[in-house]
C-alpha cells in the first residue's frame, strides 16, 4: 500500500507541475525519455530554486513572469527550457514511483498497482467503505500507470536515489 500511495503521490506531483507550467493537461501520459546523470544532476540542483518559485504560484494560470523564472533557473541549470526539466522530473517520478524505498527493488508501476488492487480485494478485515474507494483510487491510478520504456533510467535513478527521494516528498 504504501509504494502505490508514493505512485500515486509522484504522478500527481508531476501532473501538478507540467499544470502549473501550462503545458498539458492531467490526462497527458508521460512522455518517456531516456535519463541521463546530467539531467538527474541538473533536476536535483535545480530542485531548491524551482520549489521556491512554485510557492509564488496561485490559481490555475500560471503568472508569465512566474513562467520567466521557471525557464531561467531550468536553463541556469543545464536544461534546453523549463519543458525539458519537467519531462526530466516527470520521468524520475516515474521510476522512484516504482523503488521500494526499504529494498530499493524497482516493480513497474502498472504491475504494483494491480498487486495492491488483489491485496486490497483479498483483505476482508478491511470495511467495505474504505475498500471500494481505495479501489476507485487504484484504478485510477492505474489508468495513469505506464511501464517504463527506457530500462536504464531504473538504475540511474537507482543511483541517485538517496538524493532523489526528499525531493519528491
Amino acid at each position: 500500500m504504501q509504494q502505490v500511495l508514493r505512485l500515486l503521490i509522484a504522478a500527481v506531483a508531476a501532473v501538478a507541475l507540467v499544470q502549473f507550467a501550462g503545458s498539458v493537461s492531467a490526462q497527458a501520459p508521460v512522455k518517456q525519455l531516456k535519463l541521463t546523470e546530467k539531467q538527474i544532476e541538473g533536476f536535483i540542483a535545480a530542485h531548491k530554486d524551482m520549489g521556491a518559485v512554485a510557492e509564488k504560484m496561485e490559481g490555475d494560470k500560471p503568472d508569465p513572469k512566474v513562467q520567466a523564472q521557471l525557464e531561467s533557473i531550468a536553463k541556469k541549470f543545464g536544461f534546453k527550457d523549463f519543458n525539458e526539466y519537467d519531462e526530466v522530473a516527470s520521468n524520475i517520478a516515474l521510476v522512484m514511483a516504482g523503488i521500494d524505498p526499504q529494498t530499493k527493488a524497482f516493480t513497474d508501476p502498472p504491475t504494483a498497482i494491480k498487486r495492491e488492487i488483489d491485496e486490497i480485494t483479498a483483505d476482508k478485515s478491511m470495511p467495505e467503505k474504505e475498500r471500494k474507494q481505495a479501489l476507485e483510487e487504484l484504478a485510477e491510478a492505474m489508468k495513469m500507470a505506464q511501464p517504463i520504456q527506457f530500462s536504464g533510467n531504473i538504475e540511474l535513478v537507482k543511483k541517485y536515489y538517496d538524493r532523489l527521494e526528499p525531493l519528491l516528498q
